[in-house]
């Protein structure tokens, strides 16, 4: 059983909000960094989001403005809100945690099964 649940995906129009959530039982997020990531069909995964345990946190440049992290201690989960969805949005998004912001999924010890988005009309 993988250590990361995400929930919170679905079919929205361009334009519209999904607020993704990353929720664990056995990590207690707060003691760590915690990534977003997203594959869309045929790509590779993309890092879109990391927020560490300080609450500072960094979006990738195609997100800014659009997309925000954030933490919820006291339910052990952290958050994707994302507006303004566009259909390149498109993709199976994953949460990850470490110790620090890392370049590649592959680098994160944990992460979950992910949850997909898919932005059409």
């Amino acid at each position: 059983q993988l250590p990361l649940v995400e929930s919170g995906g679905g079919l929205v129009q361009p334009g519209g909000s999904l607020n993704l959530s990353c929720a664990a039982s056995d990590l207690i997020l707060a003691d760590y960094t915690i990534a977003w990531f997203r594959q869309a069909p045929g790509k590779e995964y993309e890092g879109v989001a990391c927020i560490a345990n300080d609450d500072n946190f960094g979006l990738a440049h195609s997100v800014k403005g659009r997309f925000t992290v954030s933490k919820d201690n006291a339910k052990n989960t952290v958050f994707l809100q994302m507006n303004s969805l566009k259909p390149e949005d498109t993709a199976l998004y994953v949460c990850a945690a470490d110790s620090s912001c890392r370049d590649s999924l592959d680098e994160y010890p944990y992460w979950g099964q992910g949850t997909q988005v898919t932005v059409s009309s």
